[in-house]
């Protein structure tokens, strides 16, 4: 690697630790990170490669390679096919988003993204955020669709991204899971944090951030449930990881445990999970809006499988 080149002395306080923990503490780095720099071998440790298990030893002095720093992911104006906009003003744009377009640019995201296709479209948002993600004050999983805002005006930026953090919005997710959840009416209240074991699922954590989800069963089938879903803090993937947790994932959704055979017959292939109706103070006056937005058709079919076969 051609990054940043440290040598350090190990800190008293550092004595016993396992390189892993211990560098990553001293550098601010995640332990996945400093394990890839020891398997590279770009930690030396009193001249001798070290392996992220090996113990520090206070006073030692560490050389360390750090990985050049990952350059900011640019929005790339490209138009995004089923990208609908449901309302437009100065301070805000409300969309209904498509499956398979991500919010906002990422690294390792090479798809279409919403403010990717808002930028085609000649649409100028709000320019607070970090850069690849400017205006954007909540984010869908690129596998879910429905509907969302996107802060045109700096006010509006700051209202709104006030509005979630005081979780003020109303967010009502319509999602169909496998069985019947007992109660029919309920809140799960567990705390959510990233997988132990897997990077890019998340799990019901001890230690986790705080993650409540209220639903209620509207509609029940031989094999699912369809159920609202109003969520009143918005972690990654919530929806999905508490119904997983509770044993009724979300039909379709196979990261989550869901049954392949069951989204086979039902021509679903990924999380059968929409954002149906956002509703906020508007930035401008204040007055309560409210949005909709319809089931896409391959969730409309699924449904519509479901009451006519007596899955």
């Amino acid at each position: 690697m051609s990054g940043d080149y440290r040598t350090l002395p190990v800190p008293d306080g550092l004595d016993g630790m396992r390189v892993d923990a211990g560098l990553a503490k001293l550098l601010g780095l995640s332990r996945t990170v400093v394990a890839a720099l020891t398997e590279a071998g770009d930690v030396v440790l009193d001249g001798q490669p070290a392996g992220k298990s090996d113990r520090l030893v206070a006073g030692s002095v560490l050389e360390v390679t750090l990985p050049e720093p990952e350059r900011p992911v640019q929005v790339q104006a490209v138009p995004v096919e089923g990208l609908i906009v449901l309302h437009e003003d100065d301070d805000v744009i409300v969309v209904d988003k498509p499956v398979g377009v991500a919010v906002h640019p990422s690294p390792g995201w090479t798809g279409p993204t919403v403010v990717g296709g808002l930028a085609a479209a000649g649409i100028r948002i709000a320019t607070s955020g970090a850069a690849e993600r400017q205006g954007v004050v909540h984010r869908l999983d690129v596998g879910t669709t429905g509907v969302m805002v996107v802060a045109k005006s700096e006010s509006a930026y700051s209202a709104l991204k006030h509005a979630f953090k005081e979780r003020t919005v109303d967010k009502l997710y319509h999602a169909l899971v496998q069985g019947h959840p007992d109660p029919i009416k309920g809140t799960i209240d567990a705390p959510i944090d990233r997988h132990p074991k897997h990077d890019y699922k998340f799990a019901v954590m001890a230690n986790g951030k705080p993650s409540i989800t209220h639903y209620e069963v509207v509609e029940a089938f031989r094999a699912a449930s369809l159920l609202d879903v109003h969520l009143e803090t918005g972690r990654t993937h919530q929806i999905r990881v508490h119904f997983s947790a509770l044993r009724h994932p979300c039909v379709g959704d196979l990261t989550y445990g869901a049954d392949p055979v069951l989204a086979k017959r039902l021509g679903v292939t990924r999380q059968w999970l929409h954002a149906r109706t956002l509703g906020f103070h508007h930035p401008a006056d204040g007055q309560w809006v409210s949005f909709t937005s319809e089931y896409p058709d391959d969730l409309a079919d699924a449904l519509e499988l479901l009451r006519a076969e007596g899955y």
